[in-house]
């Protein structure tokens, strides 16, 4: 039997690629460059016009400095933490729990666990619910969790799941979050997306997860697919493409977070049809081909589009479509551009598809 290289194996097609020997370059070249950046947590950054405190996360038309300082943040914590879990350095764990201190343990620094003041218009006194979708990155910093244990003393470890659990009951509680929840696009697939994500750190209670899967089963999919697999509400966006892909996105990070060894989230369909198989289905000729999109282009950066969707990814394994995989790894995995990093919350696909060790 011949043994193949190492590229060769990159190259075969299967539906359960090695993610981490193909993302291995890009995941130290962006670790690397963080290594000496220190964390700018939102109580270093003023904010006129806020309603809440230098604790609370706050954006508005005209003040982006927040939206821009999590986005950051949600970029370095996972990108250093899949750097820490392909090559054990602990240099990388120790600057990525440098960041999750500041942003939400340290009393004196830490964020809010909420996003109340997202999106506020002027002179209001609350944000608004799609200011929500703002914070759809933690859904990435969530998954880096678990794999930092070793990083953290017991009290700050404990501190920081508080942390989660805390934003959790808000997601809960919260009228703006309840708004958002309710949207039928891509707005509630963040709350959604969100939640499961904070309610998977929690490993005593699954609770929180059962709620979230009937809701998934229940109302999301209805709400939001029509029976060919397109969500309509994307569609009438000026955003169709870009938009349907990142809720596309969502849809399969909330079902890889939703299953379990014991039931499938990603079968669940409605009687007429629609579901996570038919959505992606639907979609991935548009992917491989973006010029056959039958609806309008985009506004703007509808050529720079698509990037590597990890619904591709997910799907593959999933479905067990290989060449699903095969397209995933042909698309560009990173882009520079501000508005397409702000609807690709999932940049690092390692932490979802690896289990952390004991």
């Amino acid at each position: 039997m011949s043994v193949l290289a190492p590229r060769a194996l990159l190259a075969q097609s299967t539906s359960r690629p090695n993610v981490a020997a193909i993302d291995h370059d890009r995941i130290l070249k962006a670790a690397d460059a963080y290594l000496t950046e220190q964390p700018v947590p939102l109580t270093t950054l003023h904010a006129p016009g806020s309603p809440g405190s230098p604790h609370d996360y706050y954006s508005s038309a005209i003040f982006i400095a927040h939206r821009d300082a999590l986005l950051d943040f949600s970029m370095r914590v996972p990108s250093l933490t899949a750097a820490f879990v392909v090559t054990k350095d602990a240099r990388y764990a120790k600057q990525a729990a440098a960041h999750l201190r500041a942003w939400l343990i340290d009393p004196a620094t830490r964020m809010a666990p909420n996003m109340q003041y997202a999106l506020t218009a002027p002179g209001a006194k609350t944000g608004a619910p799609e200011g929500l979708v703002e914070a759809v990155h933690l859904a990435e910093v969530a998954q880096s969790i678990p794999f930092l244990a070793s990083a953290f003393a017991a009290d700050d470890f404990s501190v920081l799941g508080k942390w989660f659990a805390a934003y959790l009951d808000w997601l809960n509680s919260s009228v703006i979050a309840g708004l958002a929840r309710d949207q039928r696009d891509h707005n509630g697939t963040s709350w959604l997306l969100q939640a499961a994500a904070c309610a998977r750190l929690n490993t005593v209670d699954d609770t929180p997860l059962t709620a979230l899967r009937h809701r998934y089963r229940s109302t999301t999919i209805r709400a939001q697919m029509v029976a060919d697999g397109f969500f309509p509400r994307e569609i009438a966006t000026a955003y169709p493409y870009r938009n349907s892909l990142f809720n596309l996105d969502m849809f399969s990070a909330v079902c890889l977070l939703l299953s379990t060894q014991f039931e499938s989230v990603w079968e669940y369909e409605l009687q007429d049809g629609p579901g996570m198989r038919v959505a992606i289905a639907r979609h991935v000729p548009y992917i491989k081909d973006r010029g056959a999109w039958p609806y309008e282009a985009d506004r703007d950066h509808f050529n720079d589009l698509p990037l590597r969707q990890p619904s591709l990814l997910f799907c593959a394994r999933a479905y067990n479509r290989p060449e699903y995989a095969d397209l995933w790894k042909t698309l560009p995995a990173d882009t520079t551009i501000p508005e397409l990093q702000r609807t690709f919350p999932i940049r690092q696909p390692l932490l979802w598809l690896t289990r952390p060790r004991p």
